[in-house]
């Protein structure tokens, strides 16, 4: 009988999971599976779990389900380990970006069955400073708010929570002076906003397409402070638009397999990888390790998630039962205009 470990995070997602693990037990009984579950117990613990379960050598595929943080976790205790297990991904968080660029369905007996019935790819990984990152790593404004907002809000508002403790932080957003360096190149400017990843989707508004998972590279997207209030206005139109293709001259846009980017400041910069803190180093070194871990995923869907139209960035609308967008409230937030004149 083929061996399964599922590691579940039972406070993801609205603590919705609880609801389904009859099923999902069921489905993957019935499938040929003996399914050993570990709950998760307090920040860290799918690391030392997965890990562990990877080292043992007994399992056949380890299964994860939680939101971001948890696979996170998952991949730390896999890269730390010399014999990983293909990972199988229910997500159940409140954005799942890295699940919806894979093509991974958010309906839970669909994601069993993905696991089921798909097949293993290969995945880049991100290291960032020694930690691991599977989708993003960011500095600048509001990037605080997948971290500093509370489960409680989460599991009763979902992914509308991030939108408002972020509308809350608008008038509190300062550029960061950095350096970036890359195959061979630099780039130092004050940026409001820095953004590496491997995913096609950032918190469910910022869309990248043509994305690789398994090419080895990042993609690098970086937002200069604004001159003055009419240059802030003409990004925040850019970020307004649904292919924002013309309107990339308001950023630094590339693709690299690696970069070292420099605080220039006085102030510590905070950065956040998949979600959760990591770190205010001044000094961050970021690489790509290539096709690093294996998912378990149907093949067909996939494909679908890569077909996001024209190569470039995008802005892509929520749900309509989230139709709600924080670039409005930016036309009327004096303090950010005030910020952008003020400091040119």
């Amino acid at each position: 009988m083929k061996q399964l470990y599922f590691i579940c995070n039972l406070h993801s997602g609205r603590a919705m999971v609880s609801s389904y693990l009859g099923m999902i037990l069921d489905k993957f009984t019935a499938a040929g599976y003996e399914v050993t579950i570990h709950p998760t117990q307090d920040r860290g613990d799918a690391i030392i779990c997965a890990k562990e379960a990877c080292d043992c050598g007994r399992y056949d595929v380890l299964v994860c389900s939680g939101g971001d943080g948890t696979l996170n976790e998952v991949i730390q205790g896999c890269m730390s380990s010399e014999t990983p297990c293909p990972i199988g991904y229910i997500p159940f968080g409140s954005t799942n970006d890295f699940a919806r660029g894979l093509g991974i369905p958010k309906d839970s007996e669909a994601a069993v069955d993905c696991i089921i019935h798909g097949e293993p790819i290969a995945v880049d990984v991100g290291n960032f400073n020694g930690k691991h990152f599977t989708y993003v790593a960011a500095f600048g404004a509001l990037t605080e708010i997948s971290y500093e907002t509370p489960q409680k809000f989460k599991n009763v508002l979902g992914h509308a929570a991030y939108i408002l403790n972020g509308i809350s932080k608008l008038s509190k957003i300062r550029a960061c002076r950095m350096r970036i360096e890359y195959d061979g190149d630099v780039i130092e400017d004050e940026f409001l906003y820095g953004m590496v990843t491997n995913s096609s989707s950032v918190a469910r508004f910022l869309s990248l397409s043509d994305v690789q998972w398994d090419d080895g590279l990042f993609e690098v997207t970086l937002i200069p402070k604004p001159e003055n209030l009419m240059e802030l206005r003409q990004l925040i139109t850019a970020f307004s638009k649904i292919q924002i293709g013309p309107e990339k001259r308001y950023l630094h846009y590339f693709r690299t397999s690696s970069l070292k980017v420099t605080n220039l400041d006085d102030e510590p910069v905070s950065w956040t990888i998949d979600g959760e803190y990591g770190g205010a180093e001044r000094i961050n070194l970021i690489s790509n390790q290539k096709q690093a871990v294996f998912f378990q995923v149907d093949p067909a869907m996939r494909m679908q998630a890569e077909e996001v139209g024209e190569t470039g960035l995008a802005v892509v609308m929520p749900p309509k039962d989230e139709m709600f967008s924080p670039f409005q409230e930016l036309d009327g937030m004096e303090d950010i205009g005030s910020l952008a004149e003020s400091e040119s």
